[in-house]
Order: C-alpha cells, then sequence, then structure tokens
C-alpha cells in the first residue's frame, strides 16, 4: 500500500515504527543534500555579493517580480481546475485558490509528512468521496503539463543561445520536442482517455504559469540595472526548474543556486548574478508560499461561505 492510499483509507493502520524511521532518514538526507548544495554554492560565489546585491536591487522591480509569481500561482490554480474538471470534480473557484496556497505552503515549508499535493488527495478524497486516484492522477497530469511547458520554452531559448547552436542543429531539440509531444499525447490518450478533455486547454495555461515565471526572472534582473543577455539566464532558471522537481531538497533550496552555478561559465553568465537571481526566486515563492499558513492556523476559512457540497444529475461533483 502506498502512502498515498494509506492517508485515505477510512481506518488506516498505524505507522509502524519503520514508517517512522523512514520518513526522519527521509528528513535528514533531505537536510544533508540541501547543505552540501548550497555549501558548494557558496564556496564558488561569496554570500556577501549576493546579500549586496539584494540590498542595492531596485525595489520597485523586485515587487513586480513578486505580483509576478503570485499570478503565476493564480495561473496555476486555473490550470488544476482544467484537470480537476477531467475527473468531473468542479471547484468552486474561491476554494481551489485557498487549497493551492495551502498546498505550495506545506510543499515548500514543512519538510516532512505528505506534502502539499497529498493533502489535497486527502482532503478532496475525503469531502467529495471521489476515488484517491483519480484526484492523484488529476494532480499529476497538471504538474505535467507544466514540465511540458518548460520543455516548450526552453526548446524556444536555445535559438538564442550561441553555445547551443554551435554544439548541436536546432532541428534536433525542436524534432526531439515535437516527436515526446505526440507521444505523451497518444499515451494519455489510450490509458488515461478522461484526460484528453481538456487536455489542450491545461495545457495552453501551463504555458501561461511558465511565462509569468519566466517575466518574474526577468524582473529581478531588471531590479539588477542588467542590460546582457536575458536567454542564457533565463533558459538556466528553466533548466534549474526541472532539477527542483526532483524532492532531494527543501523547495528545490541548493538545487537551483547549484544548476545556476555549474552553467553560469557554459553559457559566459555572471556568476554572482545567476546566484542571487535563484536566491531571489527561492525567497519570491517563499514570501507567496506564506500566505497559505493563513489557511493552516484558520482552516475553517477554508471553506468559508462556500454552498453546500452535491453532485449534479450529470454525475459532476460541484458546489451547490
Amino acid at each position: 500500500m502506498t502512502e498515498i492510499e494509506e492517508i485515505v483509507e477510512d481506518n488506516p493502520n498505524p505507522r509502524t515504527w519503520k514508517h517512522k524511521v523512514w520518513n526522519v532518514t527521509k528528513l535528514i538526507l533531505k537536510l544533508a543534500v540541501t547543505s552540501a548544495l548550497l555549501y558548494y554554492v557558496f564556496s564558488k560565489q561569496p554570500i556577501s555579493e549576493i546579500k549586496d546585491r539584494l540590498f542595492h536591487a531596485n525595489y520597485w522591480w523586485m515587487l513586480a517580480a513578486l505580483v509576478m509569481y503570485f499570478f503565476s500561482m493564480v495561473a496555476s490554480a486555473w490550470r488544476l481546475m482544467s484537470f480537476f474538471k477531467s475527473i468531473n470534480l468542479r471547484l468552486d473557484t474561491r476554494f481551489n485558490f485557498r487549497l493551492y496556497l495551502l498546498g505550495i505552503f506545506y510543499n515548500l515549508l514543512l519538510p516532512g509528512g505528505i506534502g502539499g499535493d497529498g493533502y489535497k488527495i486527502y482532503l478532496l478524497h475525503k469531502t467529495y468521496k471521489l476515488p484517491a486516484k483519480r484526484v492523484f492522477w488529476a494532480i499529476a497530469f497538471d504538474r505535467l503539463s507544466g514540465l511540458w511547458a518548460i520543455g516548450l520554452i526552453v526548446v524556444t531559448l536555445t535559438i538564442f543561445i550561441p553555445q547551443i547552436q554551435e554544439q548541436i542543429h536546432l532541428a534536433i531539440p525542436m524534432a526531439a520536442f515535437l516527436l515526446g509531444s505526440v507521444i505523451y499525447y497518444v499515451v494519455v490518450k489510450i490509458f488515461f482517455k478522461d484526460f484528453t478533455r481538456h487536455f489542450f486547454k491545461g495545457h495552453a495555461k501551463a504555458v501561461i504559469v511558465q511565462s509569468l515565471q519566466v517575466l518574474t526572472i526577468l524582473c529581478v534582473l531588471m531590479g539588477q540595472d542588467f542590460h546582457g543577455k536575458f536567454a542564457p539566464y533565463l533558459l538556466s532558471f528553466l533548466i534549474s526548474a526541472l532539477a527542483a522537481v526532483v524532492p532531494i531538497t527543501f523547495g528545490g533550496a541548493g538545487a537551483r543556486e547549484a544548476i545556476f552555478a555549474r552553467l553560469s561559465p557554459i553559457f559566459h553568465m555572471n556568476v554572482g548574478l545567476a546566484v542571487f537571481l535563484s536566491v531571489s526566486f527561492y525567497l519570491t515563492s517563499l514570501i507567496v508560499a506564506m500566505l497559505g499558513l493563513y489557511y493552516v492556523l484558520r482552516p475553517k476559512r477554508l471553506e468559508e461561505g462556500l454552498p453546500s457540497i452535491g453532485v449534479n444529475e450529470g454525475g459532476n461533483v460541484e458546489n451547490s
């Protein structure tokens, strides 16, 4: 039985000592990896320069970056609703956004447990009596759409990176992405047919989400009075976002910075600026994630003002 299946059982078995030991071990390993990566990064780039860049930044541009990131989270919640509709789950927009904020708080700030996605699966299963696996796949495809959008923008940015053009022909990454997209859709069509109903709409929204996060980085660059080539920094950011998906650090801390530090000499970037971008993005995401703390402290406000829950004639779960 998986961890997700365990949390949605009506009478879950008590966790054994093995589960508890494994959770503690994962926490220690994650702490060790995060610390090691940050040590590596700041051995290459003094933290004093990062602090200096932060203290002398144009805070209007930094505020703009914060606003862009917040709107990317709004768009992310909107994207998730498309995949929920695929399983006939039609949530109230307000409740969905509140739950999304709570989820990113759990994902970024709570090191152990099931995380934000696991909590959403648990709550939606418990509240709407939907099979946990269907909710799981809706959230999984939401994440996959984000990875697909990152791939699309990465391929687009390679056009503006001379170092990449010198190594491979542009047709190769484009063809690989197109082929991968076709295979991805065919697999969904064959094995997850329900998710093809809002497939293109959800993935179009994913492009909006990632574009807003790219704009977040652009705002941070402008806040540093940057006038060089933007593409290498944006590409490095997106590559670091892929690396941060692997849950080996706390909210991607350390992983993003390490990727930026490694790519800086390859793409001829200023390593201090590159690491600052990563740190700034993490701090920005941390500030927005803290909004979810409100619903941890006031859980009743999560569903405040919502009508009663019901199922319509078409079998759609919705607020009525």
